[in-house]
């Protein structure tokens, strides 16, 4: 009996350490998933368009293939090389997160500019010859949205990686950028899903004979498009801050600190002056600093994406990627 005691007591111990170790993965996770808002925010923002055009009952299969794309690059070809990484070249973390933030100021400073006037900022994922029927049309819609999603995918778990402490073990490591992977997914494409539906919805209510029904119908009809438009400027406004700030903090790392230490300074002189709401303050004077830094940096990139990284990546990244989905 004393031995079945003690067993049942170091089951018990053993089940509180693994709650223990659940809870901190489980919080570890969160913590990056926080940290990569600009992607996620981004990807959210961006995805429903690539269903823009087809007919309803494509909408949802289509963002499903999309979601599983989607995990294929994080937990197939980024969590193994986020692991290699921090095996075996932890100081590429930050020039490899100052990369990914250049681009989400490149991307939100494009988007801008496409905004003004100055051309599509994905034509070349989307275009598609008018004569090919919906199936071709669907599949190069499906390719573009996960090619994009690979550079976002890129950027969040890299964020995810940089948060993760360094005496963490590989399994624990592998754990929370799994779960990051995996819930990130899951609530972006729920998130889109919801959005593509939501004008079918509506109109599904506004028909009903249910005066309150009609009414929250037509209001959801109505309301969407000012959504997306509202969503589609978020998004672009926090990948430029979220970018801006990304590099700024990985010039400071690799030793050039004027520029964030100038930030910080006047986020915090601004905070001082406005005592009554000093942390959200010290954030706007943050935010829009960096996001000053990350426009001008974006639309530098502009001209050497479009000349010289575009074509490096379709020549290599492009085939690699599509020789991986094919085995």
């Amino acid at each position: 009996m004393s031995g079945l005691l003690a067993l049942l007591d170091d089951v018990a111990s053993i089940s509180k350490v693994a709650a223990a170790s659940i809870d901190d993965v489980a919080g570890q996770a969160a913590k990056a998933g926080a940290k990569a808002a600009g992607a996620v925010i981004d990807d959210a923002a961006v995805t429903p368009k690539y269903v823009h055009g087809f007919d309803a009952s494509r909408e949802i299969p289509i963002v499903w293939k999309i979601a599983r794309g989607s995990l294929f690059n994080k937990l197939v070809i980024l969590l193994p090389v986020a692991l290699l990484l921090s095996a075996f070249a932890p100081w590429a973390i930050s020039p490899l997160l100052m990369l990914g933030g250049a681009y989400l100021c490149y991307e939100g400073a494009e988007k801008i500019a496409h905004a003004l006037g100055h051309g599509d900022p994905h034509e070349s994922e989307h275009h598609v010859n008018i004569e090919d029927d919906g199936t071709a049309l669907e599949e190069a819609r499906v390719a573009g949205a996960i090619k994009t999603d690979f550079i976002l995918s890129a950027e969040i778990m890299t964020i995810a990686l940089s948060t993760i402490p360094a005496t963490d073990t590989i399994w624990m490591r592998a754990l929370i950028l799994a779960m990051v992977a995996v819930g990130i997914t899951a609530a972006v494409y729920g998130f889109v899903a919801l959005i593509v539906k939501a004008d079918d919805v509506g109109v599904h209510l506004a028909r009903r004979r249910n005066g309150l029904s009609s009414s929250l119908g037509r209001g959801i009809v109505k309301v969407m498009p000012g959504f997306m438009r509202t969503l589609m400027i978020v998004g672009t406004a926090a990948m430029i801050w979220v970018g801006g700030q990304i590099v700024l903090h990985g010039f400071a790392e690799l030793g050039w600190s004027a520029p964030y230490d100038w930030v910080h300074h006047q986020a915090e002189a601004a905070a001082h002056a406005v005592p009554q709401a000093p942390g959200l303050v010290a954030w706007a004077v943050t935010a829009f600093f960096d996001g000053i830094f990350g426009l001008v940096l974006g639309l530098i990139l502009i001209p050497v994406a479009h000349y010289v990284v575009n074509p490096l990546l379709q020549a290599t990244v492009a085939p690699l990627m599509a020789r991986l989905r094919g085995a």
